[in-house]
């Protein structure tokens, strides 16, 4: 079972499934970001137990009291060394993930950008988390896409 939306609303489903395992689960917020360069996405494949060898954009979780921003900023640079400029709010997905190995439920808040210095290529800096990065053709993200990234192309988003 898996349920995943653009946009909010509560169910008794997301109620039921707050306690896994005898284990109490909190929802996550986590910030995927569209490096954009022309017609061009950033996507690397998974190595994390969460959503493993699917194809997603650099991001992370959001720290307490960082904005959406400046999470952006860090992730790519921490993820990829690129510095990005122009990063706006895109989208947001609310994600039930119930068939990865830890079942959990991520609000993602997607971030637009682009590469600060325009020649620029991503360097793999967390390889024990991804296997590499490569730039794609919007929205032709190969198989299998990370699950909250599959929300947003699935919404017709336009990174134009």
């Amino acid at each position: 079972m898996a349920r995943s939306s653009g946009g909010g609303g509560g169910s008794m489903a997301a109620i039921a499934i707050a306690h896994v395992d005898n284990e109490v689960r909190r929802v996550k917020v986590g910030v995927g970001v569209l490096v954009v360069r022309g017609s061009l996405v950033l996507v690397g494949r998974r190595r994390s137990s969460l959503g493993h060898g699917t194809y997603a954009l650099p991001g992370g979780h959001l720290d307490f009291g960082e904005s959406w921003e400046d999470c952006a900023i860090r992730e790519v640079k921490e993820e990829t060394g690129l510095s990005i400029c122009n990063c706006t709010f895109a989208y947001v997905t609310n994600t039930i993930m119930m068939n990865d190995i830890r079942p959990s439920h991520y609000i993602t808040i997607f971030m637009r950008s682009e590469i600060s210095h325009p020649n620029d290529e991503p360097k793999n800096l967390e390889p024990e988390k991804c296997d590499g990065w490569e730039w794609i053709e919007w929205p032709h993200v190969p198989e299998p896409i990370f699950e909250p990234l599959e929300t947003l192309i699935v919404s017709g988003f336009n990174i134009l």
